[in-house]
């Protein structure tokens, strides 16, 4: 999982703390919201992602002003629930893309591509950061 979040901080340009926090998220985030089945088998092939999502659990989910507002409105999970987490973690747009789409090419790298498109076809909107 170190050469993940090495890599991801690179990619998005952030923290190595951060990069393992927004995998967290994201991993997390994935296994509410996606093919449970799929996901399951994603945890199991990404070396360290299972342990990553448990030792950031107790994280404080965040949310910025996003998260604030969609809290107000009744929102908060989902896809812009994630966002706003990724926002209180200080990440702009461009840095949550760099960061879906290097977790998305190693999960390609050890899941394999079908797997990978499943995940992200069930989940509206994932699209556009990965």
């Amino acid at each position: 999982m170190e050469e993940l979040i090495a890599r991801v901080a690179q990619a998005a340009g952030i923290e190595p703390e951060t990069a393992g926090k927004a995998i967290a998220a994201i991993l997390s985030f994935l296994q509410k919201e996606g093919p449970q089945a799929e996901v399951a088998q994603l945890m199991e092939k990404l070396p360290g992602g299972a342990e990553l999502v448990a030792a950031n659990a107790d994280a404080p989910a965040g949310g910025g002003l996003l998260g604030g507002l969609m809290g107000m409105m009744g929102g908060g999970g989902g896809l812009m629930g994630l966002a706003g987490q990724l926002t209180g973690m200080g990440l702009g747009m461009g840095e949550m893309q760099s960061v879906g789409k290097e977790l998305f090419a190693a999960g390609r790298e050890h899941a394999g591509e079908d797997l990978m498109g499943q995940i992200a076809a069930s989940v509206p909107g994932l699209g556009q950061f990965i």
